[in-house]
Formats: structure tokens, sequence, C-alpha cells
């Protein structure tokens, strides 16, 4: 199940590196479900903060020179910093009411700081972070409040920069102190800035990494549930249904025997490791091969080979399937103390594939070369590897085969039928025959009516 888990898990995630404790901060008070809401309120919430940082550096910076004849001042910046501190208690109450308050905060405290500094302070310069901010804890899709909130710090920029008195209105012989004001709002204006737009470019590209993870996992999840053909044709979003008819198709049965009197009574844990265990083998197998999966019937193993064309390759390459597959049987753990055969059926004809479902759908195909394989499998005896004289005309000689002689099929009547032997490897060029591989040597044997390649 080790494939499975990594599947459903996927890989893990490229990290963004942001410190834990500004994670946490962004996090703080935030109840909503939704990732929209959630990305926007983390952001009002990392606003909140810088904003706060900025009044507190402002009120240090200020007390430090001039404590008294700017107490009023100060005052006013420990109660924005105090409560831009708490915006985050807002989230709880609606999806941007914290982005609300703290425009109506920092708009006010930029207000008053620049008419007590006067305009030589430049706190204006803070208004310029409203192009920039607003559009990030307000998002696009309120492209109406943004633009709102905008004009009003536009106008208040505007206003403080006409109209408040250029030395202010407390001690405004001191011009050092101005210049020192300006110059720690430039420098505060340019570290938010950059902050927070590192902060949503982060935010941003762990979304985009959590997004590909989820696109990688689920295309991984796609292409082990359908053919790499089907799930091109299912993602080009092209064709509303598959469906097609296939000529050639060569479809492969296995099925463990006396399964069922084995298992009886066993621990569903021992029974599952059993089939896990084979069908992992078999699904191995496969890949080797170049041969699809269709599904498992119980104990019974389905593929096919020729869904996209080339029926005589794939009819080839499903026989050393069928062969590995009979191989790797005996490598298999004993079932309730029992080792257990298998009995596969091969067939080459038509048939309809398609995906049908609207829950947990699947890919299946249905028609001659599924019914008449099946009963190849179903009449085939154990250790033995059953084909039909369709199958054994379109490998012709690459394969040597056992003639079983003609065999009562149920629902199709009497059938020639033939056991498949080992593959014949072509004349080397040399002329001297290549030597061939054995796979049937270990097998039951059948008296044959007569042997062919």
């Amino acid at each position: 199940m080790n494939h499975l888990k990594e599947l459903v898990r996927g890989q893990e995630s490229a990290k963004i590196y942001l410190p834990p404790w500004v994670e946490r901060l962004a996090d703080l008070g935030i109840t909503s479900k939704d990732p929209q809401v959630i990305r926007l309120q983390r952001l009002t919430n990392i606003f909140s903060y810088a904003s706060a940082f900025c009044a507190a550096s402002q009120l240090i910076v200020g007390a430090l020179h001039e404590f008294t004849a700017f107490l009023i001042l100060h005052i006013i910046l420990a109660t924005t910093a105090i409560a831009l501190l708490f915006i985050h208690r807002l989230h709880r109450y609606g999806p941007n009411l914290g982005a609300h308050m703290l425009v109506v905060i920092d708009l006010s405290c930029l207000f008053l700081m620049n008419w007590g500094y006067g305009s030589n302070g430049q706190i204006y310069v803070y208004y310029t972070l409203a192009g920039g901010v607003l559009i990030f804890i307000f998002g696009v899709e309120h492209w109406r409040t943004y633009a709102g909130w905008l004009a009003v710090a536009v106008a208040c920029m505007l206003v403080s920069m006409k109209l408040a008195p250029r030395e202010g209105l407390f001690l405004p012989e001191n011009h050092a102190l101005r210049e020192l004001i300006a110059a720690h709002a430039f420098l505060n204006t340019l570290t938010v800035m950059a902050f927070m737009v590192f902060f949503a470019v982060a935010t941003l590209r762990k979304v985009e990494t959590g997004l590909q993870a989820q696109y990688v996992r689920s295309s991984a999840l796609m292409n082990t549930v359908f053919p790499p053909p089907i799930v091109a044709r299912l993602t080009s979003g092209q064709e509303d249904r598959i469906a097609d008819r296939i000529e050639g198709l060569t479809v492969l049965f296995a099925d463990v025997v006396g399964f069922t009197k084995a298992a009886h009574d066993l621990p569903p844990e021992e029974i599952i490791d059993y089939l896990d265990g084979m069908v992992r083998c078999f699904d191995r197998l496969c890949a080797e091969n170049n041969v699809e999966k269709i599904k498992t019937i119980g104990d019974r193993y389905m593929a096919a080979g020729g869904l996209t064309g080339d029926s005589r390759g794939q009819a080839v390459a499903t026989a050393k399937l069928a062969l590995a597959i009979l191989r790797s049987q005996a490598d298999l753990p004993a079932l309730g103390g029992k080792r257990l055969a298998l009995r596969i059926g091969l067939h080459t004809g038509s048939a309809t594939a398609g995906i049908i479902g609207d829950t947990r759908f699947t890919y299946d195909v249905w028609g001659d070369a599924v019914n008449m394989a099946s009963r190849m499998e179903a009449h085939s005896m154990p250790g033995r590897i059953q084909v039909s004289d369709a199958f054994r005309a379109i490998v012709q000689d690459a394969f040597c085969f056992d003639e079983r002689g003609i065999v009562e099929i149920r629902g199709i009547g009497p059938t020639r039928t033939w056991f498949l032997g080992h593959e014949i490897l072509p004349v080397s060029a040399s002329g001297d025959q290549s030597r061939q591989i054995e796979t049937s040597a270990s097998l039951p044997t059948v008296n044959p009516i007569n042997s062919s390649r």
C-alpha cells in the first residue's frame, strides 16, 4: 500500500521560509474556513502590526527629542499603536471589519500627525502606502471598496500637504526635529511596503506551491486509475464522452484456483495481504510489458493490450505478461498454508472501451474479446495459459503452442483452443537459432494433440 499512500499524501511541498512567529501572528483571530477570507485577514493582521510598529517608532523618536511639547501627539500615537494590535479581534464579527477599522485608525492618526508636526514633517508620505497595501487587505474582488478608501487617502494626503501648517501646531521652531521626523517617515514607509510585498508574494507562492502539489497528485492518481492516453483525452477538454471501438484487442484474465476455499475462515488481514502482494506484482509486470491493467474482480485480474493500436505487438506483449504472471506465482507466499496456482486465458478480438459512471467512475472494456478471454480462463487448467485460435493466429510464430483440441466452451460451443508455451527468440545474424526462453517447463503438462510454432 506504500504507493497508494504516496499518491494520496503527495510529495512534500517546497517550504516558504517565513519565521514561525510571523505565521502565528498572521493567523491570530481568524475563524473563517474560506481560504480567500483567511488570506485577506492574514494580510490585514500583518499590516496592522506594521502600522503599530510605525506608530510606536514614531512615538519613540519624538519622545526622545521632545517629550513635553508633543505630549498630545505621543498619547495619540500610543493609543493608535495599542488599538492596532487588537484589530485581529474584529475578524470574528465580519470578513472585512478588521480591514475597515484598520484604515479608519491609520488615516485618522496620520491626519492628526500631519497637523501636529506640520507639512515639513512629511508625515503624509505614509498615505502612499494606501496605493499598494489596501488592495492586499481588501482583495481585487472588493475593488470598489479599495477604490473608495484609496480616494479618501488621496484626499487626506492633498489636504495635509496644502492646508496643514508648515511647522505644525507644536514647537514650530524645532526644524531639526521635523527633518528627523520626515526621514523616519520615509524609512518606515519603505520598510512597511517592502515587508508587505514580501509577505504577500510569499503567501502567493505558498498557495501556488500547494496548487502545484495538488495538480501533480491528481495527475498521478488519474494516471494510476486510467491508461495515460485516456488521461490525455480527458484533460484535453475536447471530448465529452470516452467511447471507442477497438479491433484486435488482446484481453487477459488470470484467476487464482482454489482461492475461496483457501481463504475460508482466514483473518481479513491475511487475505488482503495476499491479494495486495499478488496484485502489486501483476501491476508491476503490466508496466514492464506495456500492457494496461483494467481491473480486479475479486481474485481475478484483467488486463488488455492493443488499446492504442499495434494489435500484433500488443498481443505479443500480453502473452509475455501472461508468462511472467505465471512465473511470478511461484514467488508468492502461501495462503492459509496452501500454495495456489493460476489459471490464465487470452483472446484477441473486437471490443468496446469507455468510461462509465458519475461517482467512482471507471475505464472498462466490453465485447467479444472480453467474453472469449473470460471463457478461455474459466476452461483453462491450473498452471496453464489457454488461448483462442484467434490469438494464436495473430502472434503467429512468436511462441510455441500446445494444441489442446476442441473444447466445449460454455455459451459458445465447441472451440479449438491452445496452451501457450515458451517464447521463440528470432534467428541471430549468424544464422544460428537463438536460445528459447523456457517458461512452461515447470508447469503442469498436457498431452497435446499437436505441437506448433
